[in-house]
């Protein structure tokens, strides 16, 4: 890497020139770099906002799960029947399914090696547990902070390798050169914080051959969230560089904790806690759930379950454990009630349904208390028993379980779809690679783990096609001076407007960031209604529109805010245009949100005809099909629907396969 200053418009900037930067410090873009090092790619940096933030370093559940090809026992198991698995859900194309199942246990060994602590048997088999639509037991984990173990190891990886890390970087363009199929990535401008408050404010260029886009999904456009606070996303950079997106449609929900942003699945579900809703100010206690179960058996039983089901399911909702979630998101978003799990007293069936006994439970669900040795008095009791770490994890946090309730919602989770890429995670900008959660590859559902893996297989894939492939040096500074130019000084010209005293009522990035969070969670979270979301869509553009020329700030200090509101305000614009076509071509309830239908079943009865609903099969016109979206030369979103491409049956004779691989005919460009 080399570095110098180079002269736009009348301003004086820096610039790093290099062969590859990554923009990200998750688990994702941190496998990215280290393994772009290992295959002899040196000339690579990590660029970041602040080290150790995002989803990786600052989020997890009870056990959080990283999803592999099975290693234990005696269950059969192959790469082909894990991609199968992998695409069941829909939507998902099969060549990728196989590339993340194939390139699963290379990407698991590789975090073994750096020292991430899964566990394994006195005999060295890697024993694995069932997780959500996961017909096998492929899931492992390293306990309720996996992410942040492989964060950790990734890190020090970093450091023993002497990789350059940009902290304290935000990322505000992905520069590009070229049109349509021949558009290329040609670096990104970035703001330096240290710099704000220079004459240059903090404008600092990277030029660069590749880009390992590895961000993170845009957890900043929920009101009711649990990614971290820090998690924002920056979709509308790649937006904005001409990527193409798809399934948009498809986020994941599910329960979690709002004081401390925390998943609560597995066995925080397990243990069976007692739910109960207050007033806003904390009173007018109710046991709720009990009013929507025959008995205390399939009310504990659905409770259970969660823990195995924990993202909100439109298949389960009627009668199975997502009611639970359909009923939480009435009582909080449509009643304006608070909802807590209590673990320090059993569900007492608030004087409809007699008290919980173990007993009462479904065979699955007690004998698996029995055979943790967690048929025991109280959920606290049972929580400590089957999983100490998950009780300690709030202690550590200043929420102790055995003398409080906690506070819960359902909160956007996870972000099934995002930016298209190829078996190489190339989008169809050259040079241009999304990876992690930024890298929307899992279709409708997906197992769960299964996005840890997909983000070490997709950024491992990734290193090996720059560095067989993209391997060059970047252009001469004075040609990325002439060619970033245009963008660079409309970010320039941005930023000025911003710090402007304007004209107009001031649109400030904390309330331009409300209005995204609020309409995100009213028509774009569990419940979608299509005249509500077709009203949004049009409310999003002209927010997205208006804060490009009306934001106002104090200094600019403030610029990093400034832009993460616009991208935000530009990503959920998109988003919403996105789930109003799902609607408009016919699309029913699934995956994790549920449709409006006055001719279909609402959940249970007493919840009314305004939650009836209808799932979508697979005669449906959207079925088969995925939907891409990107942005065009004047801001608009062209809309594309795409076949979903199979699980391939690759050549296997041997003599086949080593002879393309000796040619060098294995890592190619894909048409």
């Amino acid at each position: 890497m080399t570095s110098g200053r180079v002269r736009i418009g009348g301003l004086s900037l820096p610039v790093h020139s290099l062969n590859t930067l990554v923009i990200g410090s998750g688990a994702a873009g941190l496998n990215a770099a280290v393994r772009l090092h290992e295959l002899g790619q040196t000339d690579v940096a990590v660029l970041t906002e602040r080290l150790g933030a995002g989803a990786s370093a600052e989020s997890g559940s009870d056990k959080q799960t990283y999803y592999k090809l099975s290693l234990a026992g005696d269950t059969p198991d192959s790469a082909a029947a894990m991609a199968r698995d992998l695409a069941a859900g829909g939507s998902m194309h099969g060549d990728i399914a196989l590339a993340e199942a194939q390139g699963s246990l290379e990407a698991f060994f590789r975090l073994v090696a750096l020292g991430v602590p899964f566990p394994f048997d006195r005999y060295g088999a890697y024993v694995g547990y069932k997780t959500d639509h996961d017909p096998r037991q492929r899931a492992t984990s390293a306990g309720p902070l996996t992410s942040r173990l492989m964060f950790e190891a990734l890190a020090a990886e970093v450091r023993r390798r002497r990789i350059r890390v940009f902290d304290g970087h935000a990322a505000i363009a992905v520069l590009t050169a070229g049109r349509g199929a021949s558009r290329r990535t040609i670096g990104a401008l970035a703001l330096d914080a240290k710099r704000a408050g220079g004459p240059d404010r903090g404008f600092t260029l990277f030029n660069a051959v590749n880009v390992v886009a590895a961000t993170g999904g845009p957890g900043g456009m929920y009101g009711h969230s649990v990614y971290p606070e820090s998690q924002a996303g920056s979709h509308g950079l790649l937006f904005e560089a001409g990527a193409a997106a798809h399934n948009l449609t498809e986020s994941q929900f599910g329960l979690a904790s709002v004081k401390f942003r925390w998943n609560v699945s597995g066995t925080y579900q397990q243990a069976v806690p007692r739910y109960v809703s207050t007033d806003a100010a904390g009173g007018d206690k109710r046991e709720f759930l009990a009013g929507y179960f025959p008995d205390m058996g399939s009310l504990a039983t659905a409770v259970f379950l969660k823990g195995y089901q924990w993202p909100f399911d439109a298949r389960k909702a009627a009668g199975g454990s997502s009611l639970i979630d359909v009923l939480v998101h009435e009582e909080t978003v449509v009643r304006g009630r608070r909802v807590f799990l209590d673990f320090r007293t059993d569900p007492d069936g608030g004087g409809r349904l007699e008290p919980f006994r173990p007993e009462l439970l479904a065979p699955e669900a007690r004998d698996y208390l029995d055979r943790s040795g967690a048929l025991l008095p109280t959920p606290i009791a049972r929580l400590e028993r089957m999983n100490p770490p998950a009780v300690a994890l709030y202690k550590a946090h200043g929420i102790d379980l055995r003398r409080e309730p906690l506070e819960i919602a359902v909160c956007a989770q996870h972000n099934n779809g995002g930016f298209r890429g190829s078996i190489w995670w190339e989008s169809n900008v050259r040079g241009l690679f999304p990876v992690g959660e930024l890298c929307g590859t899992h279709g409708v559902t997906r197992p769960g783990g299964s996005a840890l893996n997909a983000g070490q297989v997709g950024s491992g894939r990734a290193a090996l096609f720059i560095a067989r492939r993209r391997a060059g040096r970047p252009a001469a500074e004075r040609d990325f001076a002439r060619a970033a130019a245009p963008a660079v000084l409309k970010k320039w010209r941005q930023a000025g407007l911003w710090l402007g005293p304007g004209s107009g009522p001031a649109l400030t990035p904390e309330a331009c960031l409300a209005e995204v969070r609020s309409r995100m969670s009213a028509c774009g979270a569990i419940l979608r209604d299509p005249e509500e979301v077709r009203a949004a869509k049009d409310r999003a553009r002209a927010l997205w529109l208006r804060a490009g020329r009306g934001l106002r700030l104090a200094s600019a200090r403030d610029l990093a805010r400034g832009f993460e509101a616009l991208d935000l305000a530009l990503t959920h614009a998109v988003y919403l245009e996105a789930i109003a076509e799902y609607l408009a071509r016919g699309g029913k309830s699934r995956g994790s949100f549920l449709v409006p239908d006055p001719d279909g079943r609402p959940p249970h009865p007493l919840l009314g005809r305004r939650w009836a609903f209808s799932l979508a099969g697979p005669e449906d016109p959207v079925s088969e099909r995925i939907l891409e979206v990107r942005l065009d030369g004047r801001g608009r979103v062209v809309k594309e629907w795409v076949p979903v491409r199979p699980v391939p049956r690759p050549e296997d004779w041997f003599e086949s396969v080593w002879a393309d691989y000796r040619a060098g005919r294995i890592v190619v460009e894909e048409d």
